[in-house]
């Protein structure tokens, strides 16, 4: 299975700290099964820019490979989580910070209440031919209604949900729901750190496939394999 969304190159944002850091978080993967993980530091627009940004998440993803050596990694596809900002489906160079080989953009989405506004500009990047993914929707459902959320989800887009969602007690029940409905595209860790918010997708996908069954995976797979990530 895929790691849709981690925080695991040294040194880009709040994710992993040092390259022993991202080497270790690597390795918790390895353990968990996970052998093809994207990297999507966070992209805020007022403090950077694209290409500044791509020079960053470069340097930092080429200094993660010098420190491995010979030591095997997972396979890793470069991205970006991108803050929702006003504009951002105008920006010309958005689809440099898709996913790496794809047209899928990571999207993260406001912690307010969304503006028929801010659905448009999610529309319009659409129509430019990209495809949003919603990053961790499950963190927006406080912050509007049902009724929005639904709308949101049936608009043409992809949602990606975090391992979180299914492990605590008090959400897994709506998690397994809005997968068996087939309203989750891709899972994610949103691993940062080796802690707090440490890469635990796997003991996710056990409770999925524990709960649900393993054709609940397959049609997982299915999304996951629109990524074309090498094999």
């Amino acid at each position: 299975m895929i790691d849709f969304h981690s925080h695991f190159l040294p040194g880009i944002d709040d994710g992993s700290d040092s390259v022993e850091t991202s080497l270790r978080m690597l390795a918790m993967w390895r353990e968990q099964g996970i052998d093809r993980i994207c990297a999507t530091p966070h992209f805020y627009a007022e403090h950077d820019t694209p290409e500044r940004f791509l020079r960053r998440r470069q340097a930092a993803y080429e200094a993660l490979l010098a420190a491995a050596g010979a030591e095997p990694l997972p396979k890793i596809r470069l991205g970006a989580e991108v803050r929702y900002f006003t504009g951002v489906s105008t920006v010309e160079s958005l689809p440099e910070l898709c996913l790496s080989g794809t047209s899928f953009l990571l999207l993260e989405m406001p912690f307010v209440p969304w503006t028929e506004r801010m659905l448009e500009e999610v529309a319009v990047i659409r129509q430019r031919g990209l495809f949003p993914v919603a990053a961790h929707l499950e963190r927006y459902l406080s912050f509007n209604s049902s009724k929005l959320i639904r709308r949101f989800m049936d608009m043409d887009i992809f949602i990606q949900c975090n391992a979180e969602f299914f492990l605590e007690r008090r959400t897994a029940r709506k998690a397994l729901r809005l997968l068996r409905e087939e309203r989750i595209h891709f899972l994610g860790s949103d691993a940062h750190n080796l802690s707090s918010r440490a890469p635990n997708l796997g003991p996710a996908l056990a409770l999925i496939e524990g709960k649900l069954g393993p054709a609940a995976l397959d049609r997982l797979a299915v999304f996951e394999g629109m990524l074309n990530f090498p094999a």
